[in-house]
């Protein structure tokens, strides 16, 4: 009678429910043969994770990182992937040892009123994620096709039933789909940067560590700091949403967690698949930087937008003889791919989340068309404002990235405080001394960059009146 009856309601209670009770569990991992066999039955959820990494907020500031400071902050392209396997491998080890994802684990060890404001943090930074998934994608609408703005802002609500059509094939199949849309990415950006010849020696010293990055005094040639766009970069790339998605994802596959030698092997199998496919975002996000700096370096007040990328790749006086028209359209089509890639994972997300924290379970349709409506708000009503200008849009969007990186510590203070428990984890799992040193460290850093952005961002402000 009680099962029932929760069918009658279209909001239950998630109570103990595994988390994306759908699909936990429903890929066979066998933990036989060869280590290419073992790698191939873990590898999927990685591309999920690493879709995040190369969102369409990493465009705009990794191609006007290279624009305005050259080769400079490719250093904050390595360290940010190098934090997000670090923090990527924590999450998965959650999921896969206590079966929990990071939104179940934070709710059942705090208090309520901690629980509901972490949530509300959390709901805000996929809000601003699916922003910059709806910007990018509306915008490459509106460059292949011609549409107005607004029309191509409200045509992105309709991905919704992407990812429902999607979910009935498998989720083998949408680890499938979403690899050949990365590997489409990364085919084409290589191209493009291929076609440009960039100075390899300054690309190489652009991956040294400098602290000119940390620079806020001012920019060069107009445009954001360098504390602004290397938080941005931070922001885009170690993205909060990452960490409860993929502490989610790592228990679809289907192994004994009762044999402490097989879940052992289950996790090192996870972080490899983990590492490899961060690995792929990184050289993609190297390329976006690599791209703007080798042919937009210069002229970084006229590739401020999508737009004038898209036009600047056909104007041989800006992208120089390797303009064409060819290479926009190849620009607008990954720019497509990548926003449709973290439709994918941004809805997953959103599930975990809402299951997670307020023991909620909400139909997916119904989820995402509440996740999507949030974002397109603020952009439709900057969209009507500005009457369709894209540079105030694309100024929604970095400051959406912004907020990311400041709303990154929120997930990152629980989740390594999780994985350094013993109590929690177990001896066999908890967290090495050097990684926790590490993580901290990392933690402490970035909090401090973040109250220095906000107290100079509220300082611009108060200036302005």
């Amino acid at each position: 009678m009680v099962e029932a009856s929760k069918k009658h309601h279209m909001i239950e209670d998630a109570g103990d429910d595994l988390s994306l009770e759908e699909v936990n569990g429903s890929v066979e991992a066998s933990m036989s043969g060869s280590f290419w066999h073992k790698l191939a039955a873990f590898s999927g959820p990685g591309a999920l994770v690493a879709v995040g990494y190369m969102d369409p907020g990493n465009w705009v500031t990794s191609v006007g990182g290279g624009a305005q400071y050259h080769y400079l902050l490719l250093s904050i392209i390595l360290i940010s992937s190098l934090i997000a396997m670090l923090l990527q491998h924590m999450a998965g080890k959650l999921g896969m040892v206590k079966q929990e994802d990071l939104a179940q684990a934070t709710r059942a060890r705090t208090g309520k009123k901690t629980g509901i404001a972490l949530w509300i943090m959390t709901e805000l930074a996929l809000m601003a994620t699916d922003i910059a998934e709806v910007i990018g994608g509306a915008i490459a609408l509106h460059l292949l096709f011609g549409w107005s703005m607004i029309a191509s802002v409200l045509t992105t609500a309709l991905d919704v039933f992407l990812l429902l059509l999607l979910m009935k094939f498998g989720f083998r199949k949408i680890e499938a789909i979403v690899m050949t849309l990365i590997l489409t990415i990364l085919a084409i950006f290589a191209y493009l940067v291929i076609l440009s010849q960039p100075d390899i020696a300054a690309m190489f010293k652009g991956y040294l560590p400098s602290l000119q990055t940390m620079n806020n005094s001012h920019a060069m040639g107009g445009g954001e700091t360098r504390l602004m766009l290397s938080l941005g970069i931070i922001g885009a790339t170690v993205m909060p949403h990452n960490l409860y998605l993929h502490s989610s994802i790592s228990q679809t596959r289907k192994i004994d967690r009762e044999n402490k030698g097989e879940l052992k092997e289950a996790v090192r199998f996870m972080t490899w698949d983990s590492n490899i496919q961060l690995s792929l975002a990184f050289v993609i996000n190297s390329l976006l930087l690599i791209l703007g700096a080798a042919l937009f370096f210069g002229h970084a007040d006229q590739v401020g937008t999508f737009g004038a990328m898209y036009n600047a790749l056909q104007d041989n006086t800006i992208a120089g003889a390797v303009a064409s028209p060819v290479l926009s359209t190849l620009f607008a089509v990954a720019l497509l791919a990548s926003g449709q890639n973290s439709t994918i994972t941004g809805t997953l997300t959103g599930e975990v989340i809402m299951q997670g924290f307020l023991h909620l379970k909400v139909p997916m349709w119904l989820r995402r068309l509440v996740t999507r409506g949030l974002a397109l708000l603020p952009v439709i009503i900057f969209t009507l404002m500005y009457g369709g200008n894209e540079a105030k849009l694309d100024q929604l969007l970095i400051y959406s990235q912004v907020f990311l990186s400041v709303a990154l510590p929120f997930a990152m203070a629980p989740l390594i405080y999780f994985t350094s428990s013993k109590k929690i984890m177990g001896e066999e799992f908890v967290n090495p001394k050097w990684m926790i040193i590490l993580a901290w460290l990392i933690f402490i850093v970035l909090t401090g960059l973040n109250i220095q952005l906000v107290i100079d961002i509220f300082g611009k402000i108060i200036a302005l009146f």
